[in-house]
């Protein structure tokens, strides 16, 4: 069983990492300010299976081979902080490309319940914000000594898509009942994508300067 203090030092960084505007979070608005409220809603859920899919992965995979080996989690943890930097660059430069997801749509399309979850899982499965930090970090969470490895992954990743459903509900929400706003001001989404890239920065150079207790 996981210890408090691990699961909620966990839950800290992934409501973090939840916080900060990425792929997830773009697809929800501009589904919601296109498609409308429903079929938003249906993507965060679809979005947040997809994301414990990834858990799943890393907790019978590269997660338990990270957890045995000093070696591995090493070569994991900087080429994971590496891409998080990568990501945090690009989300500064593409910046104004979250602005434009606002921008109505011209053709309003039809989405069966089926459909919208099986689009948002899609995004959720391929995000590589985080399955890099799923194998980089939930291995240091894991105390070996508490039982099994995949088991304390398995519950310390329900952290991440727990709390995308409700930060992601609340971004189709938003979206969807302030479009006309957003429409106004799009500069105002563009600073966000951007802050939210510095933010991805911070946490990788973090991430390259973190041990392993063991």
């Amino acid at each position: 069983m996981v210890s408090w203090a691990h699961l909620l030092s966990f839950a800290g960084l992934s409501f973090l990492l939840v916080l900060i505007p990425g792929p997830s979070v773009l697809f929800t608005i501009s589904r919601a300010l296109t498609v409308g409220r429903r079929v938003a809603l249906l993507t965060v859920v679809g979005n947040a299976a997809g994301v414990y899919a990834q858990v799943v992965a890393v907790a019978f995979g590269l997660g338990a081979l990270v957890a045995t080996s000093a070696t591995v989690f090493t070569a994991v943890k900087l080429a994971g902080a590496i891409y998080l930097v990568y990501l945090g660059v690009q989300a500064i430069r593409h910046r104004a490309d979250l602005a434009r997801a606002i921008e109505p749509g011209a053709v309003t399309r039809t989405f069966s319940t089926a459909a919208a979850v099986r689009d948002g899982f899609v995004v959720g499965f391929a995000n590589p914000k985080t399955i890099v930090f799923l194998a980089a970090l939930l291995p240091q969470f894991v105390d070996t000594a508490r039982g099994s490895v995949p088991q304390q992954m398995l519950l310390l990743g329900l952290c991440i898509p727990a709390f995308g459903l409700v930060c992601d509900s609340i971004w189709a929400l938003a979206a969807d009942t302030t479009r006309t706003w957003f429409a106004r001001t799009p500069g105002r989404l563009a600073a966000l994508g951007g802050t939210g890239g510095l933010v991805m920065i911070g946490l990788g150079a973090s991430l390259a300067f973190t041990g392993r207790k063991d």
